[in-house]
């Protein structure tokens, strides 16, 4: 028998005037995290993770695996995934002059030049020029966009396919350790499609092709939306206010044929069930403007915190967050800061693991 267990009950998601204050501190989105919680490989397989499902009507939680998450869909339910892919554009290379180290973060292409993050920022100076790999991939810097940013120019294939045989996974910092190979298959989910992205949608790692097969089976399928996550993602907020937090824009995209089946869920009395904060950032944007949602392509820099009225999504598939992050505070928009960080707690001492390679929620 799956385990289960009720937290305390909190009728509302969105703060009564009187509280909001409580709301706005970034110090109430703090936790503690044992170390050894941290993820640091990927279950034996996908969909092996632990899931931990929220009720949000009555504060209910159970324990159950990721594999589980098909039984809670039933038509006209319908999963929403982000088919960004991962680039391995994590470069590690040299200073021609002085052979001094140097790695950048590609994160996109700007005309002919890459926007990239650069270490050590100091020695990157316009006219630097860099040699990646075996030497196959050389650049020079053009121009510091801002600290820590730069523009480079590189010689030689410098596609999406160039730079990746040369190029890292880019893991995530608190993965304390080298990428391996299996990083390029399991940083990745199985329906990644567009490259662009410098991290993953983490909460569709778990999915594999049967596990997607049976979901869009037991609901009225999977519809795919764009974002390709930057940087900006995952800044940490740093204003006392999280409310005053801005958001790096990212590019996404909702086309004609998943925003049509997305209202047609909703027309019927189906859940939109985003599988990520990517999902539900992309989906919020595109609703932005009449509260449905409607083909739209752009820039988005939308930033989600409480008190915010959903108008797109139901229900959220998610790994376990940062404390103080944009991440965990949209999920607390959703959810609502007591019961979400009680779940926490409880996640904690369930031994959930965390962050990218660990295991997930689903929220309804």
């Amino acid at each position: 028998m799956h385990g289960g267990s009720r937290l305390p009950f909190y009728r509302s998601s969105a703060p009564s005037p009187f509280s909001l204050a409580s709301y706005m501190k970034l110090v109430d989105y703090d936790f503690h995290l044992p170390p050894e919680q941290i993820a640091q490989h990927p279950a034996a397989e996908r969909d092996q993770a632990r899931l931990l499902v929220l009720n949000r009507a009555d504060g209910s939680v159970r324990h159950l695996q990721f594999r589980d998450l098909v039984d809670f869909l039933r038509p006209p339910d319908l999963l929403v995934i982000n088919r960004t892919r991962v680039m391995a554009a994590r470069l590690r290379g040299r200073r021609l002059e002085t052979g001094g180290k140097v790695e950048l973060l590609l994160i996109r292409r700007e005309g002919e030049n890459w926007l990239a993050m650069g270490r050590p920022g100091r020695r990157l100076q316009p006219g630097v020029e860099l040699e990646f790999g075996d030497g196959s991939l050389r650049g020079c810097v053009i121009e510091r966009v801002r600290e820590g940013r730069v523009l480079v120019r590189f010689q030689g294939d410098d596609s999406i396919e160039g730079i990746e045989a040369v190029g890292e996974v880019p893991l995530p910092p608190y993965i304390r350790r080298t990428p391996e190979s299996e990083d390029r298959v399991r940083y990745q989910t199985v329906y990644a499609r567009e490259s662009g992205a410098v991290a993953a949608p983490t909460a569709g790692l778990h999915f594999t092709p049967s596990l997607l097969r049976i979901a869009e089976e037991r609901s009225a399928g999977v519809a795919p939306v764009l974002l390709h996550v930057g940087p900006g993602t995952f800044e940490p907020v740093r204003c006392e206010d999280p409310s005053q937090h801005q958001l790096e824009a990212e590019y996404c995209e909702v086309d004609e044929d998943s925003a049509a089946r997305i209202e047609d869920c909703r027309e019927e009395g189906g859940r939109v069930i985003a599988v990520g904060t990517t999902v539900v950032r992309t989906l919020e944007t595109a609703a932005e403007a009449t509260g449905s949602v409607e083909p739209w392509a752009g820039w988005s820099a939308k930033f989600i915190c409480p008190p915010y009225t959903f108008r797109a999504v139901d229900a959220l598939v998610t790994n376990f967050h940062l404390p103080r992050s944009s991440l965990l505070l949209l999920v607390a928009a959703l959810v609502g800061r007591e019961l979400l960080m009680e779940t926490y707690r409880q996640a904690v001492a369930e031994g959930y693991r965390f962050y990218s390679y660990g295991d997930a929620m689903l929220i309804v």
